[in-house]
């Protein structure tokens, strides 16, 4: 199996922490002796992942363009990102704005199947739920997803409020869908690194979710139902920023 790079301290101490079995090996800058330095080595070691110390020539080469800050880590390239902030560095070091899915209270393993096809479709590059009132990667998720199961992270968080603010401060904008909101969804910049924020059919987003949201807009309804299954919505939402994307690279 070939190896997928990993630069950089968030990268690499993510991983070491929620899958260190898919490294391979550690390259460490052999001249730091700072306190970051010495835990992330200490970690690999008690995660039993093969770590060398190097010099920072070396690490250039093995990063070549990416950002590595001291730290590479060759990893199983199948592996999909186990952190959001794993896919933030990735992205920056592309200067590629982000797309997020961000579900809150999405339950139904069909729907969240439905969900994770659709970001593939749409290029996203993670989706992000609580690990409390949300669905795993179960057998119908998976098939109801076509494979996206395994292209798209599904990334599961403690405290999606949270996870919201930390997103914010690396200059990801929170849109969030609201049936009484008075913008509406076409009014959004979405070429600007964007995460989506869609709350359960019926439900909705809870009030803390809809409260950290940097924006709410809402869905043009022109006729006779009130919403959208969470899976279209999202749809509807994704290539919103897919078109404008387009557009502003023609």
């Amino acid at each position: 199996m070939s190896s997928h790079v990993l630069a950089g301290f968030h990268a690499v101490t993510a991983r070491l922490r929620h899958a260190p079995a898919t490294i391979k090996e550690l390259y460490f800058d052999a001249s730091r002796r700072d306190k970051r330095m010495q835990a992330l080595v200490q970690q690999a070691a008690a995660a039993g992942v093969k770590h060398h110390g190097v010099a920072a020539a070396r690490l250039d080469g093995l990063a070549g363009r990416l950002r590595h800050q001291g730290v590479v880590a060759l990893a199983e390239a199948a592996a999909l990102a186990v952190d959001i902030d794993e896919v933030l560095d990735e992205l920056e070091d592309r200067k590629q704005p982000a797309l997020l899915l961000l579900l809150d209270g999405v339950t139904d393993p069909h729907n969240l199947g439905a969900c994770l096809r659709t970001a593939d479709a749409a290029g996203v590059h993670a989706v992000i739920a609580p690990r409390d009132r949300a669905v795993g990667l179960n057998a119908t998720v998976r098939r109801v997803a076509c494979g996206a199961a395994e292209t798209v992270p599904y990334i599961m968080v403690t405290n999606l409020a949270r996870t919201m603010r930390a997103l914010k401060e690396r200059d990801v904008w929170l849109v969030g869908t609201d049936d009484q909101a008075e913008a509406g969804l076409h009014q959004v910049d979405a070429r600007r690194s964007t995460g989506w924020v869609m709350g359960a059919e019926g439900e909705g987003m809870r009030r803390l979710t809809r409260e950290t949201c940097d924006e709410l807009v809402k869905i043009p309804m022109l006729g006779s139902v009130e919403s959208l299954n969470v899976s279209v919505a999202s749809a509807v939402c994704l290539y919103e920023s897919v078109r404008q994307r387009l557009a502003s690279s023609a």
